[in-house]
C-alpha cells in the first residue's frame, strides 16, 4: 500500500497530465474542495459535407428530346404489351375487380393509378374534331396525354375541356379532364372530393 505522501504525489502528478492548461494553484484548490473534473479534448471531426446529385433541368431535357418518341417506334402493336400488363396492374390494385366490388371504390383507385397503357377515348368535348379519338396513353403531362391510335398516330389530346373513358373488365370510368390536370406523381397524394355536377 502507498503511503500518503506517495499517493499525495501520484495525484498532483497525474491531474497536471490530465489538466495541462491549469495551473498548480487551481490544481490545489480542486484537491481542496475534493471535486476532480477531468477534462478532455477531443478533435474536432470535420463534417463532409453531401454532394447532391443534380439531374436535368427542364429545358435539358427538352433540348435532349428525352420524352419524344421516334417515329418508328409510333407503332400501335409495339404497345399493347404495355396495355395488358397496364391491365394486370390495375386488376391487382383493385383486388380482381371482381363484379360485387363497389364502383365508387374502383373508381377511387383509378383516380391515383397511373394510367400509362391504359386505353382512352374522348367522349365528349368542347372541340369536335377530339371526339371519337382512341388509343393508348403512352406518356401522361400536367395538362395533355399522348396517344398512340390503331392508325399508328400519335395524338396529343388536351386534358381541358375533354372527357375520357376507359373500360376494364366490363367496368367503365369517366375522367373528366378539366379536373384531372396533374402530374401521375401529384396525382397519387392528392385527395379528390366528391361533387354533385361536373361540366366540361
Amino acid at each position: 500500500p502507498q503511503r500518503p505522501e506517495e499517493a499525495k504525489a501520484f495525484v498532483n502528478a497525474f491531474l497536471k497530465r490530465s489538466m495541462p492548461k491549469k495551473k498548480d494553484e487551481a490544481i490545489q484548490d480542486i484537491l481542496t474542495r475534493k471535486a476532480v473534473v477531468l477534462e478532455h479534448y477531443s478533435k474536432k471531426k470535420t463534417k463532409q459535407k453531401r454532394k447532391k446529385l443534380k439531374g436535368f433541368t427542364a429545358k435539358q431535357r427538352r433540348e435532349m428530346h428525352l420524352f419524344e418518341i421516334e417515329p418508328k417506334q409510333q407503332r400501335y402493336a409495339i404497345f399493347l404489351q404495355l396495355h395488358e400488363l397496364w391491365k394486370q396492374y390495375i386488376r391487382d390494385l383493385c383486388h380482381g375487380l371482381k363484379p360485387d366490388a363497389q364502383p365508387h371504390m374502383i373508381q377511387g383507385k383509378l383516380l391515383k393509378a397511373d394510367l400509362h397503357g391504359a386505353i382512352v377515348t374522348v367522349t365528349k368535348s368542347k372541340c369536335p374534331s377530339y371526339v371519337g379519338i382512341t388509343g393508348i396513353i403512352l406518356q401522361e403531362f400536367k395538362h395533355v396525354f399522348k396517344i398512340i391510335t390503331e392508325e399508328d398516330k400519335l395524338k396529343v389530346v388536351p386534358k381541358l375541356n375533354n372527357i375520357f373513358s376507359l373500360e376494364i373488365d366490363g367496368f367503365v370510368s369517366y375522367i373528366y379532364g378539366s379536373k384531372f390536370q396533374l402530374r401521375a406523381s401529384e396525382r397519387s397524394a392528392k385527395k379528390f372530393k366528391l361533387k354533385g355536377t361536373i361540366d366540361l
